[in-house]
């Protein structure tokens, strides 16, 4: 059962945005791989075409990424749901950190099913969109930040779990630094050409047992704000 359930009028939908078009989805999630039934059930329960342009609201249940202006997207529902299992396959973390906030779908996916999630974004306006659908969803446990997410949020610092959606080259090292020493990182790594989606746990003595997840494609991860 999810942490923070969202009220039945999110569920709300029609022809290619109803609860029939979710099911659908949720039937392929588990079809591809997707193995907690946690993270199934509240991708099913979460209205992802809150959080797309309502041109778009008729793709919003297939199982690909979706523009959100900005040069950004909405990742495809499948990384969601891979990203946020592997998050939680060895436990429930408590706080979760999330650098690349976008349009809001991942931390709202996260918010619920952990107590605590802080987000940071770069682009002021997506995540001034981003704190209107936490709002209208009534989700109060996600705290969000506008600011640089290499830096990642180090007043709140240490994080049990951290994700990243967004791919560099490598892990930002003040991003890692604020991972608990027994924390799990999920994040794509690489060029835009050839990335990984990899996960990080903290041995408990300072270093990290890597393991590579599946290839994946996301945007490029920039530094500064705008």
């Amino acid at each position: 059962m999810n942490v923070h359930p969202l009220p039945p009028s999110a569920l709300k939908g029609e022809g290619m945005t109803s609860q029939r078009a979710r099911d659908r989805l949720a039937v392929k999630l588990k079809d591809e791989g997707i193995r907690d039934q946690r993270v199934i059930d509240v991708i099913r329960n979460t209205p992802r075409h809150h959080f797309i342009d309502q041109a778009l609201h008729s793709r919003a249940y297939e199982n690909t990424a979706l523009p959100i202006g900005h040069g950004q997207t909405i990742s495809q529902p499948w990384v969601v749901a891979r990203m946020t299992e592997a998050l939680l396959e060895f436990g429930m973390p408590q706080k979760v950190l999330e650098i690349g906030t976008g349009s809001g779908y991942q931390a709202v996916v996260l918010a619920q099913l952990v107590p605590q999630v802080y987000t940071v974004e770069r682009i002021e306006e997506l995540l001034r969109q981003a704190r209107r659908r936490f709002r209208q969803l009534g989700l109060s446990n996600i705290r969000s930040r506008h600011d640089d997410g290499k830096l990642g949020w180090a007043d709140e610092a240490p994080f049990d779990a951290i994700i990243l959606t967004a791919a560099g080259d490598a892990i930002p090292h003040a991003v890692l630094d604020q991972l608990s020493p027994t924390g799990v990182l999920v994040a794509p790594v690489g060029s835009p050409s050839n990335q990984t989606l990899i996960r990080m746990r903290g041995d408990g003595q300072g270093d990290f047992v890597q393991e590579e997840l599946a290839a994946v494609s996301f945007v490029p991860l920039l530094g500064g704000i705008g």
